[in-house]
Order: structure tokens, then sequence, then C-alpha cells
């Protein structure tokens, strides 16, 4: 690997982990939402406004995305897992708690990058690639059963795993269809702008129908602003940014660092609590993004979906 592709690959990785802390606190923010406010109606906020936001910061090229038929139907493809998403990942929390909703989200994440990759392209993970994500998955899988308590029911905490598995797969579908509409020449900020722009559009009618309580005082306009803001405005930026030099499946796994930072945040600022089975599983997590976020390290890059990839074979 060349030095400017070993740095492009670094500073994905890095952007890569400011974003899942970023996203990380979504959950504990949120739970500081009044009840009355739905789960729905912050998750359309959140992604209406910042999706908004990043397409004024980027509308010419944006606007230069969507009239590129190579680009556009990836963009399309995006945009849905961009509606799907919010309304799923915040619908998740509500019902099973921020750490496990967060958790089965973004931890399956991986799993339906890698077969939209697989199907798709082809493409099939190494031994490396699948050795992290193991490790990664594990943790995921430990994680639930650490939780010391619950206020969810037994139903509300299926339905929610369900909704969890839903946003996992909308996270990935988004995540797999920027890296291929990126890959057709245009800008990260470009393609996050067009697709969340998108997004934001589809999202209005749930925000105009559901939204209105988020408006009763200057503490939920403050949460609501931060939300857009924060996890969904800046976070994006680099996410598009890194899209560029990492597959969909390595930014996947490396953004499980976010439910684990969502956990932390749970439990210290929330009230909700591990046992030793759930720091457990915390610490599999991050020994598998350890891996995954190495193993580009003195092989090759990805500029593009046909392009090689040390995490991949054909």
């Amino acid at each position: 690997m060349r030095r400017s592709e070993a740095f492009g690959t670094t500073s994905g990785a890095i952007g890569l982990v400011i974003a899942s802390v970023l996203w990380g606190t979504t959950g504990t923010a949120a739970s500081f939402l009044p009840d009355g406010v739905s789960p729905l109606a912050t998750g359309a906020a959140t992604m209406a406004t910042g999706g908004m936001l990043l397409l004024l910061v980027s509308a010419r090229g944006a606007l230069s995305a969507l009239r590129d038929p190579s680009a556009r139907g990836w963009i399309a493809l995006g945009a849905v897992g961009v509606v799907v998403y919010p309304l799923a990942f915040y619908s998740a929390m509500d019902l099973a708690g921020v750490a496990i909703g967060n958790v089965v989200a973004l931890g399956s994440g991986p799993l339906f990058a890698a077969i939209l990759e697989w199907a798709i392209e082809r493409r099939r993970p190494t031994r490396r690639w699948g050795a992290a994500t193991a490790v990664a998955l594990a943790g995921i899988v430990i994680l639930p059963f650490g939780a010391d308590d619950a206020d969810a029911g037994r139903g509300d905490l299926t339905l929610g795993v369900l909704l969890g598995l839903l946003a996992g797969a909308a996270y990935a579908q988004y995540t797999y269809a920027s890296s291929r509409a990126i890959a057709t020449g245009h800008r990260g900020r470009s393609i996050m702008g067009a697709m969340f722009g998108l997004g934001a559009v589809l999202l209005t009618p749930v925000l105009l129908a559901t939204g209105a309580p988020l408006l009763q005082s200057g503490g939920t306009i403050a949460i609501t602003a931060y939300l857009a803001l924060g996890p969904m405005f800046v976070a994006y930026l680099f996410f598009g940014a890194a899209l560029r030099v990492l597959r969909s499946s390595t930014a996947t796994t490396i953004t499980l660092l976010e439910p684990v930072v969502a956990t932390v945040l749970a439990v210290a600022v929330v009230g909700e609590r591990l046992t030793s089975l759930g720091w457990s599983g915390i610490a599999l997590i991050l020994a598998g993004v350890a891996i995954i976020a190495t193993a580009n390290r003195g092989t090759g890059t990805r500029t593009g979906p046909s392009a090689t990839s040390v995490d991949w074979q054909t």
C-alpha cells in the first residue's frame, strides 16, 4: 500500500471512530426527552433536520449526483434505508432499552453489509475479516444477557430486538448504497447530501404528523437540535469521507464502537445496569473493532466497489 493510501485508510477509520462516538450519544440524549415525545418523532426530526443540513452544505454536488444516472439509483436505494433506520432505531431503544437497542441495531449491521456485498458483488470475506467480525458479534450476543435489569416486558423486548434488526438492515443498506454511489466518482459529501436530503423529504410527513411535542419547551428543542447537528450532520460528514477509502462491511464493523459508547453512557447516565458478562461483551466488541480497523495496513485499500481490498477476496 502506498503511504498516501495508508494515510487515507487510517484517517477514514479515525473519522468513523469520531462518528461512532457521536452516534453513541443518541440514546442517552433521547432519554431526556419527555414521555410524550414518540420515538418516531425523534427519529424523523433528527434525520430530516440533519439530512436537510447535509443537502444545504453540498447542494451543487448533491444535485449533480442526482442528475447522474449511474449514481441516482444507488442514492434512491440508500434514501429508503435513511427513512427506515431512524424510525426503527429509536423505536428499538424505546422498547428494549438504550444499550440493547443500540447493540442489536449496530451489531447486526456488518452481517447485513456482508450479505449485500456478497449478493451483489460476489465477494466473500477473508478469514481475518470473518474472525474480527465473529469476535465483535460474540460480544454483541453476550451484551444483552449482561443487562442486570430491564424496564421492558418480554413482548416489548422481543419487538424491540426485531426493530433493532430492521434498523441494522436499513443501516447496512444505506451504507452499501453510499459506497456504490461514491464509487461513481462523486464526493462523499455530495452523496451524503443527496441521499440524506432525499430521505429528509420522505420523512417530512412523519415529522409533521408526530413532531409537535418536540416544540413544547426549550429543553426538547435543544435536545432535538443536538441530535440533528451532532450525531446526524457532523457524524455523517465523517461517515461520507470514510466511505471513499473503506468498504461498507469494514465501515459497519468499525462502527460497532457505537453500541459500546451507548452502553457505557446508558450505565453511567441513564441508570441501566450491566453484569460482568455485559462488560465482557464490550471487551469482545472492542477487540473485534481493533482487528478490523488495522486490517488494511501493509496491503491494499479500496476506492471503488470493484477495487481489491484487504478485507475481501474474489
